[in-house]
């Protein structure tokens, strides 16, 4: 079958560059990536799957937290991944959250974050690298672990919020050794997931890229089965 049409949630301020890694890792994968923004729209309803990309901090006020002076949020990028998340959802869309990307799809399930993990976690290191020095530790026969293959890894961070409270139907799979999570995902779904890294800057890293490999998978296949119940 042709390539499956995957859109991208980006920043229409900024975060290009993390934008362009995120495409040309869902085109190398066999996707067919589409960039969808507040000033770039496109339908969901035309999707094959999902990738919720990195940028932006969510609104706190979406999971009942003060807003807080140093924290830089764009409510408009936050509703429209709210209804990218809703209609991916319903359809059974395979999604895959980045860094940004798995903490809304935790306040998507009404789950909330850490503002600040330094405030929460005193031993987390104070890192921001798109190398991977940081290691995370993940949950055996979790979906994760079936497809990076790897009880523990390292990977690179550049986030300062975190999941707090895990939303409803998900569970965590991944925690960085001061107990970040790392790592969420839907058991009851085809394929929901999020990680806290970026794995679309570790090129390199062929455990990593089978994030998009098998995201890709599960549209091919999703897609098919379309075509063939129509």
């Amino acid at each position: 079958m042709s390539r499956p049409l995957i859109g991208i949630t980006a920043s229409a301020h900024g975060a290009r560059i993390s934008s362009w890694f995120n495409r040309m890792a869902v085109w190398r994968a066999g996707g067919r990536p589409v960039r969808i923004t507040t000033t770039e729209p496109f339908p969901f309803d035309r999707l094959d799957g999902l990738v919720i990309g990195g940028g932006d901090d969510i609104d706190s006020a979406l999971y009942g937290e003060t807003a807080q002076p140093k924290i830089r949020i764009d409510p408009d990028r936050d509703r429209l991944e709210l209804q990218a998340l809703d209609i991916g959802e319903r359809r059974s869309l395979p999604i895959l959250g980045i860094c940004r990307g798995s903490q809304m799809i935790n306040v998507h399930r009404g789950g909330s974050l850490h503002i600040d993990i330094h405030e929460v976690y005193e031993t987390a290191p104070r890192m921001r690298t798109v190398l991977p020095r940081k290691r995370v530790t993940i949950v055996p026969e979790s979906c994760l672990y079936r497809i990076l293959g790897l009880s523990e890894c390292r990977v690179n961070a550049l986030h300062h919020q975190s999941v707090n409270r895990v939303g409803d139907g998900l569970r965590v799979v991944a925690r960085e050794r001061s107990g970040v999570v790392q790592g969420i995902e839907a058991p009851s779904h085809p394929f929901l997931m999020g990680v806290q890294w970026h794995p679309e800057y570790l090129v390199a890293d062929p455990r990593q890229q089978n994030l998009f490999r098998t995201l890709i998978e599960a549209a091919k296949g999703r897609a098919l089965a379309e075509q063939l119940a129509a």
